[in-house]
């Protein structure tokens, strides 16, 4: 293992119900870059890209706080 993995930000799955991780993908649109951001986001297989996969997860996390949890 590189010295460098002990120094790196840790990695974490999103989650759309954490206030810090909607706040860094708010910087991330503000800024246009990851480089504050203190942790990596995972993604996962059957996602393309980063961005979509959050934004797919906030859609549905506001979706389902607005209109309740619903059945498909």
């Amino acid at each position: 293992m590189s010295r460098l993995e002990f120094h790196g930000r840790p990695y974490v799955a999103f989650d759309a119900g954490n206030k810090n991780h909607r706040k860094y993908f708010a910087e991330f649109q503000r800024l246009g870059t990851w480089g504050r951001c203190p942790v990596r986001f995972i993604v996962a297989d059957d996602h393309g890209d980063l961005v979509t996969l959050i934004q797919r997860r906030l859609i549905e996390h506001y979706v389902s706080k607005e209109f309740g949890k619903t059945e498909a």
